[in-house]
């Protein structure tokens, strides 16, 4: 598993160097489609965000019992279920846990929420880690879905 964790990382699917500009150009495009409202799952679709989507996941609030009911998860983005983190009290703990682990949260700020943190991956080697999440309304009032997206490189 370890070697598939460096391979994994090798490859495309960590964001190159410009975390920060990847998480402000989502922001940017949640803020440019809910122009004063939420904006729907419908009208993000419609934004144009080039390869950011491969790094961006939606979630059905609504269906989601127990755990995040994804509608939409981005190709490089989906690969961060299989990578673990070495956690005091829970090693089944992934990258895409922390990813959505505060939609709850999120949700009650009925805003954006953007997450920076250092954590240690299975194997040891740290990731420096960034997230967003930004509601959805299908009615532009009430959140129904949650908007997502995750990075990270290498510490």
């Amino acid at each position: 598993m370890l070697s598939e964790i460096g391979t994994l990382f090798n490859e495309p699917m960590v964001a190159p160097p410009s975390d920060r500009r990847f998480t402000t150009r989502v922001l940017n495009a949640w803020a440019r489609a809910a122009r004063g409202r939420f904006p729907s799952w419908a009208e993000m679709q419609r934004v144009e965000l080039g390869e950011d989507w491969r790094w961006v996941f939606t979630v059905d609030l609504k269906k989601s019992v127990g755990f995040p009911y994804f509608i939409y998860i981005g190709d490089h983005l989906s690969k961060l279920s299989d990578v673990y983190l070495a956690d005091a009290t829970d090693w089944t703990l992934s990258l895409l846990d922390v990813a959505t682990g505060e939609i709850e949260a999120a949700a009650a700020a009925q805003g954006p929420h953007l997450r920076d943190d250092e954590l240690t991956l299975c194997d040891g080697r740290r990731i420096m880690f960034r997230s967003i999440l930004a509601p959805l309304a299908d009615d532009g009032e009430n959140i129904s879905h949650m908007l997502g997206a995750a990075t990270g490189r290498f510490a």
